[in-house]
């Protein structure tokens, strides 16, 4: 089974940037995301509908690279000015488009990690099942979709990663050695963490879980959300 996914970029309205206005519409089709049968059909449409604004984020975060490559102040900003973008562009290349092999998403609770840990919202298995990732109900009730970013008070800087489905379903994406062959970690905890490390050791951030949301979610603010604009949320702390 397989879907569509058409992608509009809009215009880009700064001037201040290196980033030229441009129209265009990208196509990419990939296969689904493998979903377990024990998602009813509730469940379900929700995380096909989840998965497919994973693969629009994932894409569009691609082809910013492809196009700007370390050009684009937002590379620079994330991975540092001699960043090479190859690891990021191969990273997003992988959640969106890369075969989905046996990985799997489930809707039980097999390792009892949902109704044990307060606040789970969903889990990798890890040595229980390297390829399979569990969702929690509470993802159901809390997440948000795309086309909300930039309102209700949201800002990249101070919101939560975990607040948007496409969001959420990247990190745990990267925790399957299917998307990320082990090389996705944990290195930096939150935005101003992300900003020291590409500081001190930029080396690490082309690998590090919370610097790859933020790039993607920022770039996505900026080009798509609110064009020209985007909703970072430095500007708050400089008022």
């Amino acid at each position: 089974m397989r879907f569509t996914t058409v992608i509009t970029i809009l215009p880009l309205l700064a001037s201040a940037s290196p980033l030229s206005p441009r129209q265009e519409t990208v196509t990419t089709t990939t296969p689904l995301f493998p979903i377990h049968s024990s998602c009813n059909i509730t469940l379900s449409r929700q995380l096909t509908r989840a998965f497919e604004e994973t693969v629009q984020l994932a894409s569009h975060a691609r082809d910013h690279l492809l196009r700007y490559g370390q050009t684009s102040p937002f590379v620079q900003k994330y991975f540092g000015v001699n960043a090479s973008t190859i690891v990021p562009l191969g990273i997003f290349s992988r959640v969106a488009s890369g075969d989905r092999g046996n990985m799997t998403f489930r809707c039980d609770d097999p390792d009892r990690n949902c109704a044990t840990q307060e606040g789970w919202a969903g889990h990798w298995r890890g040595s229980n099942a390297t390829q399979e990732t569990v969702i929690c109900d509470l993802s159901y009730v809390k997440r948000r979709w795309l086309d909300s970013m930039c309102g209700f008070g949201f800002t990249v800087s101070k919101s939560a990663t975990n607040l948007f489905w496409a969001t959420d379903l990247l990190h745990r994406t990267f925790h399957v050695p299917q998307v990320s062959d082990d090389a996705v970690h944990h290195y930096a905890e939150d935005y101003d963490g992300v900003l020291e490390m590409v500081k001190t050791e930029p080396e690490k951030s082309v690998y590090d879980s919370d610097t790859l949301i933020y790039f993607a979610t920022d770039v996505y603010a900026y080009e798509v959300a609110a064009p020209g604009e985007g909703c970072t949320g430095d500007e708050e702390e400089s008022e």
